[in-house]
């Protein structure tokens, strides 16, 4: 795979799981239209590859993510643009306002990439996760945070509204209308201690063990089949806008039907029985 980035960082361990890392620290991980590109790239990738099976996602630094780069994607005069940036990016969308329209359509076509992708995500928050950054975390599978987490909808205290990045879609399925409503008007911060009472996150773990947490929980999966994963979190993704429960059901007795035509089965049982450990294959 693809490891020539500059803004992300990823790694493919050989028991299959994959670690995506913001890089930005300097920045505050803030989302840059590099940033977007890049994790457009790494996300195509991961679309289609079997040998990842779980995602985590996590930032380098002591903040997930401040957001949009707005000074360098939306503010700044290409002119002013950092060495390289105009090649790739600013001379296709050179005015202000195409420039805007750009960048809100790229960085929301990662959210539905996140959801798209066959890979699990759970994803790691130590410090602030703003606006962009948090619609990263809501398209996100699981959420284990440090206990300085905080979690902001920025865009409606900057004078945008609060819907942004799937944030209206994402929120009430997760904690319900009322409580995402509070969130999503007022643009309040919310710590890890309301996150975790509202069920916006499964755990708090000191940011040291932050890592080892996700690893934790990824390992968890990988004792699962691979096959049985991906249809699992399909079914997930049809179960958000699915019109009804017989739709639902539809879905649901094909996948188990299909797994069970897979050797994963077989291997299951296997394992189950001989009280060990299943060793699926990557593919």
């Amino acid at each position: 795979m693809n490891n020539n980035f500059e803004t992300i960082k990823f790694e493919l361990q050989d028991n299959g799981i994959g670690i995506l890392t913001l890089n930005r620290p300097e920045k505050l991980n803030a989302i840059s239209f590099q940033m977007e590109e890049e994790l457009h790239n790494i996300l195509d990738e991961l679309s289609t590859n079997l040998d990842c099976r779980v995602l985590i996602l996590r930032a380098e630094g002591r903040i997930f993510s401040a957001g949009t780069d707005l000074q360098e994607g939306l503010i700044l005069n290409s002119k002013k643009s950092p060495e390289g940036y105009e090649k790739f990016y600013y001379l296709e969308v050179p005015e202000p306002l195409k420039r805007k329209i750009y960048h809100q359509w790229r960085i929301t076509q990662l959210i539905v990439k996140l959801r798209e992708i066959h890979q699990p995500i759970i994803a790691l928050i130590q410090g602030s996760a703003v606006g962009g950054g948090f619609g990263f975390l809501l398209a996100s599978d699981i959420r284990i945070a440090a206990s300085n987490a905080k979690f902001i909808i920025a865009s409606i205290n900057i004078g945008l509204t609060g819907a942004d990045t799937g944030s209206s879609y994402f929120l009430p399925r997760l904690i319900g209308m009322s409580k995402a409503a509070e969130i999503m008007y007022t643009g309040k911060s919310v710590d890890a201690g309301e996150a975790l009472k509202i069920g916006l996150i499964s755990k708090i773990v000191p940011n040291e063990k932050l890592l080892d947490s996700g690893i934790e929980l990824a390992e968890e999966m990988l004792t699962k089949s691979p096959l049985g994963l991906r249809l699992t979190k399909k079914a997930i993704n049809l179960s958000l806008d699915s019109p009804s429960l017989n739709t639902i059901i539809q879905f649901e007795n094909s996948s188990i039907v299909l797994a069970f035509s897979s050797k994963d089965v077989g291997e299951a049982s296997a394992a189950f029985f001989g009280k060990r450990k299943p060793n699926y294959p990557l593919k």
